[in-house]
Order: structure tokens, then C-alpha cells, then sequence
């Protein structure tokens, strides 16, 4: 090796010098499911992160649903660009508390993968449909791409990511995400990097909701002031920025209120710290409760984010009508390839044997896109269900 170039090795030794006790460093890592030669220059999480930034189901998140379908419009967000954002915040809090940024990092970008195609209404029909067998549960499912369904390696299936990422996804819990775990050490609680994660997400997909539904034009602007993160960052805002346009309004409005829910988590979870006198990864997992969260008064104002949202974004009349065309579709595909499995491809039909169908089709139809969906739907059918009142909001 260069002297020049850093080794692994090297680059472990300076982690664990500059990590604090509780972070979970690349060398005590439990490993991977499959014995693999360790790289001579990138640690265990470096890898993950990448092999996650190069498979197929990463790549397909670009055009998978946020809120809005993806033909809806090039400013809304989708699953791949809240994914980034997650990760965003995710390695500034690990940053911040001296955590594993690497890991963070690959736990963030892999906490979707697994996500159906028109977000979560796509989710629940997939979950209703699977309800006879195991159900349908998005993180679960990212656990499956990651484990089984990625094809890109000669002696194993899946990508063979490391204990702790596959542990990260199957642990992540949101006010939306509550998936039942049985393995990976299901008693104890996750590393404090996959907590990070999760309070990104909460603060990712709350915020940028809001964003896109404020782009839209279904959230009107003076219903916002009777929300308290809104109210009280506008007003700052406008303060400091008077005169400006309104796009750099609503833009720095949302940046202020991430830069508060995230000083909230770095100084409530400083506390807990101290309250839990964590000193090792195995303190974190043995705590009475997960240690990175949000103060009583941030949950509060969240709660009261979220009722906004439901009320007025996701259970929109214009918003629930394109989610029933997209639970139309899901359903129609769902009982035609259980009917038909050979018209699957090729690839995907080899996978019944052994497997039950109603489990391979489930795989296949949670990982297609929107525009996929859509397609296979008027390929089989000849019409969409878009088609009676357009796509478009």
C-alpha cells in the first residue's frame, strides 16, 4: 500500500480515538452475515454506505412517492430526495454528538429501500392484500431488498451489509413506522447512530411535507400561523428578512424550524446521556428508553405539525383521490400476477419455487416505481385509473 493512502487499519485507530465511548465504531462491529474479505482501505460501514448508494433499489426511490406522484410536478420531493435530506440531518446530529457518521449515513440511505411505489397508500393496499400472509411493513421490506432481493454478488444473496445497518433498519421507528422486530437483538434498543436516523426522519418528513404541500398551493398560508413551529419561525424570519420574496420566506421559515427541532434532539439528548450515564454502546442499548429524542415541548409542537398535516395535506380531497386511483392500481396488478404468475418476467417467476406467490409478487409490485406501476397497469388493462379525471392535482 502508498504510504500516502490511509489504510483501513489506520483509519479504525483514528476512529476510536475520535468517536465518544458510546458511538459504535467500524471495528467492533458484529460482522456480516457472510464471511467477506475486509477492504484494505474502507471500513465495514464505509462499504455499506455504498453498496447501498449502487443497487438497483436505491436507484428506484427516484421516482417512488413522497406525497405527491412523482409526474405531479420537479419540485416535490421525492423518496430519493427525502432519503438524502434524511442523511443530511442524520450526519450533522452524529457529527455534533461524536457518533459514527458512516454508519449513520448508510442506515439513513437504506431506511427506504424497501418502500412500496405511491408511499404509504401504496404501503397500506400492499398491507391489506398481504394481510393472510405476514402483512406488508415498508421496513421489513428494506430489510428483504438488503438481505435477499438485491442480486449483485456470485456466492450470497442480497448485500450482505453488516449487522449493525441491517439492525438500524429493522429497529427504525417513527410516529409512522412501528415495525414488529424479531431479530436482530429485537429486546434491546438500536445503536445511538440509528436513533439519530430516526429523529431525522420525524424532522425530514414534517418539515418538507409542509414545504411541498405550502408548493402546491393545497396548504393555505393563513392556516399556517395557527401552528406554533410555523408561527414562531416566521416571525423571526420576517424580521431578519423583510422586503424578501416569499419563496425565501417559506424557505428560510422551514430551515429555521429543522435548525430548532435539531438543536432540540442535540440538547434533550445531551441529558439523557448524562441521566442514563452512558458510557458504552451496550449502555445505550440497555437504557430505560431510546436516548436520542425530542424534548416534552418539541413532541408537543410535532403532534400538533402532524395533526395539521393529516387534516389539511394527506387527507385532502385532491390528495386522497390520486391515492385511491394508486391503491386501484396496486390491487388490480396484485390479483392479476397471483392469476397470471407467469407473466411475470422471466427473473421474478424463477422465484416462485419455494416461495409463495402471493410473497413474490408482493416483492415485485413493492419495487416498482410510480411510472412503472402505472405502465404495467395500462400494458394489462388498457386504461389507468388516472385516466377518468387526469393525474394531476
Amino acid at each position: 500500500m502508498n504510504s500516502l493512502v490511509e489504510t483501513r487499519q489506520e483509519y479504525q485507530e483514528k476512529e476510536a480515538g475520535f468517536l465518544v465511548s458510546y458511538a459504535q465504531t467500524s471495528r467492533d462491529s458484529r460482522g456480516r452475515l457472510h464471511k467477506e474479505k475486509l477492504h484494505p482501505v474502507r471500513t465495514i460501514f464505509q462499504r455499506d454506505r455504498d453498496r447501498i448508494i449502487h443497487c438497483r433499489a436505491f436507484r428506484r426511490l427516484e421516482y417512488k412517492t413522497q406525497v405527491f406522484i412523482n409526474h405531479e410536478g420537479d419540485h416535490y420531493r421525492t423518496r430519493l430526495t427525502h432519503t438524502i435530506e434524511v442523511a443530511q440531518i442524520a450526519r450533522n446530529i452524529a457529527r455534533a454528538l461524536g457518533l459514527n457518521e458512516d454508519l449513520t449515513e448508510a442506515i439513513a440511505l437504506a431506511h427506504d429501500v424497501g418502500h412500496a411505489p405511491f408511499g404509504h397508500c401504496g404501503e397500506h393496499a400492499l398491507n391489506h392484500l398481504m394481510k393472510d400472509f405476514g402483512g406488508f411493513e415498508h421496513n421489513r421490506q428494506s430489510l428483504r431488498v438488503v438481505e435477499m432481493l438485491e442480486k449483485k454478488y456470485p456466492h450470497f444473496s442480497g448485500l450482505n451489509l453488516s449487522w449493525e445497518v441491517r439492525e438500524g433498519i429493522i429497529k427504525h421507528q417513527t410516529s409512522y413506522d412501528r415495525p414488529a422486530s424479531s431479530e436482530l437483538d429485537p429486546h434491546n434498543h438500536p445503536t445511538l447512530e440509528a436513533q439519530a436516523v430516526e429523529v431525522s426522519d420525524m424532522i425530514a418528513f414534517n418539515t418538507h411535507d409542509l414545504d411541498d404541500g405550502i408548493l402546491s398551493g393545497l396548504l393555505e398560508k393563513e392556516s399556517l400561523y395557527n401552528l406554533s413551529l410555523w408561527n414562531e419561525s416566521y416571525r423571526g424570519v420576517k424580521s431578519d428578512y423583510s422586503g424578501a420574496d416569499q419563496e425565501v420566506i417559506i424557505y428560510s421559515v422551514i430551515r429555521s424550524m429543522i435548525d430548532r427541532l435539531v438543536t432540540d434532539v442535540l440538547k434533550m439528548t445531551s441529558g439523557q446521556l448524562e441521566r442514563y450515564n452512558i458510557k458504552s454502546v451496550e449502555d445505550v442499548r440497555k437504557a430505560p428508553s431510546r436516548i436520542i429524542s425530542f424534548s416534552k415541548e418539541i413532541k408537543f409542537l410535532i403532534e400538533e405539525l402532524q395533526t395539521f398535516l393529516l387534516k389539511n395535506l394527506y387527507l385532502n380531497s385532491s390528495v386522497e383521490l390520486v391515492s385511491a386511483k394508486a391503491q386501484i392500481i396496486i390491487c388490480d396488478l396484485f390479483k392479476y400476477y397471483i392469476e397470471n404468475p407467469k407473466r411475470l418476467n422471466e427473473t421474478t417467476w424463477r422465484k416462485t419455487k419455494g416461495i409463495p406467490v402471493q410473497q413474490v409478487v408482493c416483492d415485485y409490485i413493492a419495487g416498482m416505481t410510480d411510472r412503472f406501476a402505472m405502465k404495467e397497469h395500462q400494458r394489462i388493462f388498457g386504461k389507468s385509473p388516472f385516466d377518468l379525471d387526469g393525474l394531476f392535482l
